[in-house]
């Protein structure tokens, strides 16, 4: 019965939709960009050590801090406006925040949540090349790859396990993601987490708020277990390694 009212609901399928947008748009950037950061900071060039401490700052702000910090940005007398307005490159202040503006939303939660949440799966891939003997890469080097090829046939197939961690435990987030949708589009970008948030906490009722819970855990548990089949080593690799 709650299922079906839960489908027959009028923001199901927005919510359904959003909530799979962002992850695809979210999940994929966040792991080339925590990539990119991670293997620079391997390379191990001066002050990668401080330049790791200041890229993992956000990882001290909350979901909703790191909302209404980026909503202080985007809002049409936030911070990128006033900027655009003072060097000249815009003349009327465009409205980014708007629901007639889908494209501005999503763009802006991408960012948020983007910059709120890459320094969890850099640290993961971090930790994951560490653990990569230097044997490989002087290997690499002593048969003349370079660092695209080092990167493609070395680092890519020995960061198998941590890359597997992170799109598990950064999926289970995107899935989750409610708190900077809730600062920068409010009720205008429905996403399956505030469903379940909204007719829990404003409409009183828990048992279509645990039909929207429980949508969440079959798709982070299919999400996982695609996960696990794609990317999981195999028993003869794990023997080799």
């Amino acid at each position: 019965e709650f299922v079906d009212r839960m489908t027959g609901d009028v923001n199901f399928s927005d919510a359904w939709r959003n909530t799979l947008l962002l992850l695809v748009l979210i999940v994929p950037l966040q792991i080339v960009l925590a990539l990119a950061m991670a293997l620079l900071i391997h390379s191990r060039f001066k002050g990668h050590g401080v330049f790791l401490y200041i890229y993992a700052i956000p990882l001290a702000i909350s979901d909703l801090a790191a909302g209404i910090l980026w909503l202080s940005i985007f809002t049409e007398r936030g911070y990128l406006n006033t900027v655009g307005q003072g060097v000249g490159l815009i003349q009327t202040p465009p409205v980014y925040l708007s629901f007639e503006n889908f494209g501005g939303l999503l763009a802006a939660i991408v960012i948020a949540e983007s910059w709120r949440a890459t320094a969890i799966v850099m640290v993961i891939l971090v930790a994951g090349l560490q653990l990569i003997p230097r044997d490989y890469f002087e290997a690499a080097d002593l048969f003349g790859a370079n660092r695209i090829r080092r990167t493609i046939h070395v680092v890519l197939p020995l960061l198998r396990p941590s890359l597997q961690s992170a799109l598990i435990i950064r999926t289970i987030f995107a899935f989750q993601t409610f708190a900077v949708v809730l600062a920068l589009a409010g009720r205008n970008l429905p996403v399956i987490a505030a469903e379940a948030y909204n007719w829990y906490a404003n409409n009183r009722n828990a048992h279509l708020a645990a039909s929207y819970a429980l949508l969440l855990l079959a798709l982070t548990i299919a999400f996982t277990v695609v996960y696990l089949r794609v990317l999981g080593l195999r028993e003869a690799e794990v023997k080799r390694a």
